[in-house]
């Protein structure tokens, strides 16, 4: 398992350079069924992370660019009359495709688009009039947003921000990582040469290993009092899923 861990580590560093402490983090989040927020200025490489991650875990991929006039519907899916058959039937929307969904930038959606994925997020299904439906295992979803002060961005709420396991930024890099950054790119894009050191039922024979790590009682407890502020300072606080 160590052995898969450190490849998909260095299979996913060829493509962004000069930030291993952000994938180690993504990587964790994966292995302990979370969903990631990766938050930064446009540009640099919030997407491609995202895109390699999948093919290193040889995932099924999708990826929705959220707008302003994108419905929930474009998400969960939505259900239509079939003339042929007289009946109504379902047609499902790209949550239910995919092992990965990548929502990119998803504050330039509506709230309630942004809603859309609360369900997915901490149930794994979607319900549509009134029917559920569970999308494929495993499941998490990698969203990118850039920082609200960017023209056309709004708040992502508390509720949707709760049900990410982290909250990234990648950063600009170095002058030098960018020097290779430029040079790799020369010819070929790393993303067409990465290689997939797992697959989806490798993935999920993986993640049942992090809910085994001892976790001390002190560590626990400095969980506990790390979210305790924000529930005497704060108007709205982390919820216990926080800590």
């Amino acid at each position: 398992m160590n052995e898969k861990i450190t490849e998909i580590l260095t299979e996913t560093g060829k493509v962004i350079r000069g930030k291993e402490a952000v994938i180690e983090r993504i990587l964790m989040a994966i292995l302990a069924e979370g969903n990631i927020l990766l938050e930064d200025v446009p540009g640099v490489g919030k997407t491609t992370l995202a895109l390699a991650f999948s093919k290193a875990l040889g995932l099924p991929y999708r990826r929705i660019q959220f707008t302003p006039d994108i419905m929930p519907s474009d998400i969960t899916g939505f259900t239509m009359y079939d003339r042929g058959s007289g009946k109504f039937r379902y047609q499902e929307g790209p949550v239910l495709q995919c092992s990965l969904l990548l929502a990119d930038e998803i504050n330039r959606t509506a709230s309630k688009t942004q809603a859309a994925l609360l369900e997915v997020m901490e149930e794994k299904q979607v319900t549509v009039d009134g029917k559920s439906h569970s999308v494929q295992k495993p499941f998490l979803v990698i969203a990118t947003q850039n920082p609200a002060g960017t023209a056309g961005t709004q708040l992502l709420p508390q509720a949707q921000l709760d049900r990410f396991l982290v909250r990234l930024s990648i950063g600009h890099p170095s002058l030098d990582m960018l020097v290779e950054i430029l040079r790799d790119r020369q010819t070929e894009n790393p993303l067409d040469t990465m290689r997939q050191i797992l697959d989806r039922e490798e993935v999920l024979a993986m993640q049942p290993f992090a809910r085994f790590i001892p976790v001390m009682r002190s560590c626990a407890i400095w969980g506990a009092w790390q979210r305790r502020p924000t529930r005497t300072k704060c108007s709205l606080w982390d919820s216990a899923r926080a800590a």
